[in-house]
């Protein structure tokens, strides 16, 4: 039913390659364990034990200051057509920001958008196979588009008000926040830093 391997095979690449969303979670001592949904073509396999995904700027930074404080990682990936199979991956992760030497390195394997603040970057321990056979059948839609619409009128400065709000986890733990933001794909438009749509904002 579950089978573990020390590294990520061909196979297991090709099926993350074909994954519109995976899971993240982290966690540190006394604190909250943090669970986030990801997409936008945002994950890379850089080889056999790495693997980075870009982190858009939202409404906190758990896992920045999760990965600080403790390192540990857990990434999963789980298919929602056939053949039914989950795929973990443990690791160990840092986060690259844009103001660090090894940032225009992994910034390559990307398409850097506006409102990207940082890279995760894990160093892959051990992967899991499981069933998936209770994980339900659906079919992908269209991807969001709710967070390029919100970050792409940010004027730089705009968006590091937004990325340096983000100094402490919900647990008080300290992060550490972009001090710049990447190249821009193109020039911004002015625009003032505005709050996150609410929770269950009908235009999200």
């Amino acid at each position: 039913m579950s089978e573990f391997f020390d590294h990520i095979t061909d196979e297991h690449r090709a099926f993350i390659a074909r994954q519109p969303v995976f899971f993240v979670a982290t966690a540190a001592a006394d604190a909250r364990i943090n669970l986030s949904p990801k997409g936008m073509d945002s994950f890379r396999v850089l080889g056999p034990n790495r693997v980075a995904y870009l982190d858009f700027g939202g409404s906190g930074n758990e896992t920045n200051a999760h990965l600080m404080a403790d390192g540990r990682i857990t990434i999963m990936f789980c298919a929602f057509d056939q053949p039914a199979l989950i795929y973990r991956l443990y690791g160990r992760g840092v986060p690259v920001l844009p103001q660090d030497a090894g940032w225009a390195g992994l910034a390559t394997h990307f398409a850097i958008e506006t409102g990207v603040r940082q890279i995760f970057d894990t160093t892959v321990t051990s992967a899991q196979t499981s069933c998936g056979w209770a994980v339900p059948k659906m079919t992908l839609e269209a991807e969001r588009q709710t967070l390029r619409k919100y970050y792409a009128p940010r004027t730089p400065e705009a968006l590091l008000d937004v990325f340096q709000s983000r100094v402490r986890s919900i647990d008080g733990l300290p992060t550490r926040p972009a001090v710049v933001v990447p190249a821009m794909p193109g020039p911004a438009m002015p625009g003032p830093a505005m709050p996150f749509p609410a929770t269950g904002d009908p235009t999200a």
